[in-house]
């Protein structure tokens, strides 16, 4: 794995944390997601025109993709109306890396190594203890925990199915392009659906932060994708799984949630488990 995939991960992590920052200052979180999903649309068919298109055998993962994208943004956006961004956002993100690599392992026949192995397991072990900062959750919040969890799966799932559509699609561009453009006008439909043509009355302070939001979105997933391509697809989702880190600074600067020493201590945990990940690939 060359030096470029870690670097491309590592700000696709950043480009991540932010955008859904962005998506949870809105305070209409429907109206939010609506707006991300039409940006990244808009982008997608310019996209779409610049890149070749995907080969014949990418489809099958391509449109496993679109489906598990939307259900993973309906989910995440149920959580963000229910829970605090500094919890819902490492629950979501945290569950992936280990599904991943089960999932790469017996669907994909990937044979990550010892050093890969430990890697991961010591960064899930920090994103766990920055989804449980703050003591284990009660019972009220438990229909939070299971939308961000949800969320987990989702992400786990179309990761391994992007990690197998790129290397068939013959293009990173064209397969980033096909799936943003076919999924945007999906959840913006949802969205009209539930509030009619009012959608986006009253929107207008939100709409840069939207759009803002959707062009983060598509930027960050077009270097995880590319990265998919060249470098082993769990070491990749680890690697992803750090925007958990900026996240949390995100959490306490821009919306007062407290650190605190043990989110602090996970932190640490995190960066200590790429660290890992970088030395079983010198």
């Amino acid at each position: 794995m060359s030096a470029a995939v870690p670097v491309a991960v590592l700000t696709a992590a950043v480009l991540h944390a932010v955008w859904n920052g962005l998506a949870h200052r809105i305070q209409d979180k429907l109206v939010g997601f609506a707006l991300i999903n039409l940006a990244y649309t808009a982008c997608a068919v310019v996209l779409v025109l610049l890149f070749p298109f995907p080969a014949a055998g990418a489809w099958p993962y391509l449109l496993a993709s679109v489906a598990m994208q939307v259900a993973s943004q309906l989910l995440l956006l149920r959580a963000y109306q229910l829970g605090d961004f500094g919890q819902m956002y490492p629950i979501a993100r945290g569950s992936a890396p280990v599904l991943v690599a089960v999932l790469s392992v017996t669907l994909l026949g990937e044979t990550p190594g010892v050093g890969e192995l430990l890697g991961v397991a010591v960064i899930s072990c920090g994103l766990v203890g920055l989804a449980l900062a703050h003591g284990v959750p009660g019972r009220a919040q438990l229909p939070a925990l299971a939308a961000a969890a949800g969320t987990g799966v989702m992400i786990a799932a179309y990761t391994v199915s992007d990690g197998g559509g790129v290397r068939q699609a013959g293009t990173v561009g064209g397969y980033v392009a096909w799936l943003f453009l076919l999924q945007g006008p999906v959840l913006a439909l949802i969205a009209r659906a539930r509030r009619g043509r009012g959608l986006l009355a009253g929107a207008g302070p939100a709409v840069p932060f939207g759009l803002a939001g959707g062009v983060l979105s598509l930027a960050a997933y077009g270097l995880v994708v590319w990265a998919q391509s060249r470098g082993n697809l769990a070491t990749v989702a680890a690697l992803r799984e750090t925007s958990i880190v900026v996240a949390a600074l995100i959490a306490t600067v821009v919306f007062r949630e407290r650190l605190g020493r043990l989110r602090m201590a996970a932190s640490a945990t995190v960066l200590a488990g790429i660290a890992v990940l970088e030395l079983a690939h010198p």
